[in-house]
């Protein structure tokens, strides 16, 4: 397991671009709202903490990970440097896990090679629940923060790179 020894919230400020200028959209699916709460709750002091303001966040809901895609897309219309999708799929005993799986990873990779603005994936694809809440704010740190800590890199090469 790539996390089993590393806390994932721990992150260095002076080794961040300056974010207090960067508009950030968060899309947020709503299943498994316990764990992409924690997700979200993660991402959001990330970014306050590096110096985005309030106002410069948008956060949207989508019932489910597979709608992160179009929730995405539309948030790309909107004034961000950024969009970050959060969501869980949890194993169960039929192919859906996979073809949720499959499908969210495929249309955030198509989203970043079409869009102007990184797209970054926090898909949480776990065996098992308590998998998920170590991943979001449990023994394993919160895979939102790192979400948040990705989106500040990516908008500062997006500024960087802009003609």
């Amino acid at each position: 397991m790539a996390t089993e020894n590393k806390n994932l919230s721990q992150y260095d400020k002076n080794s961040i671009p300056n974010a207090k200028d960067f508009r950030f959209g968060i899309v947020v699916s709503a299943w498994n709202g316990h764990i992409t709460d924690g997700l979200y709750q993660g991402a959001l002091h990330t970014l306050l903490d590096c110096g985005v303001p309030p106002e410069n966040i948008i956060k949207w809901e989508v019932p489910g990970s597979f709608e992160l895609i179009y929730g995405a897309k539309r948030m790309m219309d909107q004034p961000v440097d950024c969009v970050i999708t959060i969501g869980c799929v949890i194993k169960g005993e039929t192919m859906h896990f996979e073809f949720v799986c499959e499908g969210v990873t495929q249309g955030i990779k198509d989203l970043n090679c079409m869009g102007q603005q990184p797209v970054i994936f926090c898909l949480l694809t776990d065996n098992n629940e308590q998998q998920s809440i170590d991943r979001s704010g449990g023994k394993h740190g919160n895979k939102g923060v790192e979400a948040a800590i990705t989106a500040i890199h990516m908008a500062a090469l997006r500024h960087r790179t802009s003609r």
